[in-house]
């Protein structure tokens, strides 16, 4: 073997090396950077978060349902499956809204001290409105129409 083969065949194996490196690196950047940066909002993981309901539809569709009584005053719950979040700001006066963050579609994950809070960048969300109270989300939440009926909320 000659002096320049061995050295192609150094060369050749370096490239490997960082060819698998780069693949590596690669495969953990991508889903990492899935979870903050997609464009599809996708059916988020989990069930629902603070005892809500829904009609199973799974896609954010119109029909799904919550009682009354899973629906803090002052609070709300998000229906992880229909990707909706029903808020109670005062007693008797509920409001729905898309449960996806309109910074990077992120979905939101909790209600706690008066917003809907998006985990990914800190943006947080007014329960009474939708209306953005933290960025870096550039817009508010949209509304859902909503309907209680007997003791269950009927977002469509």
């Amino acid at each position: 073997m000659s002096h320049d083969s061995a050295a192609g065949e150094a060369r050749t194996e370096v490239s490997r090396r960082h060819l698998l490196h780069g693949a590596a690196v690669a495969g953990v950047a991508v889903p990492l950077l899935s979870a903050c940066g997609s464009d599809e909002t996708g059916s988020p993981e989990g069930g629902d978060t603070g005892g809500g309901s829904d009609n199973g539809s799974g896609d954010g569709a119109s029909g799904a349902t919550v009682a009354v009584a899973d629906v803090p005053v002052g609070g709300g719950v998000i229906l992880t499956d229909a990707q909706i979040v029903v808020t109670q700001p005062t007693e008797g006066d509920f409001k729905a809204f898309t449960a996806i963050c309109t910074h990077r579609q992120c979905p939101v994950d909790t209600v706690s001290e008066g917003t809907i809070n998006c985990p990914c960048h800190g943006s947080k969300y007014a329960i009474e409105d939708g209306s953005v109270v933290a960025g870096p989300a550039p817009q508010p939440l949209a509304p859902k129409e909503v309907a209680v009926k007997g003791d269950q909320v009927s977002v469509t």
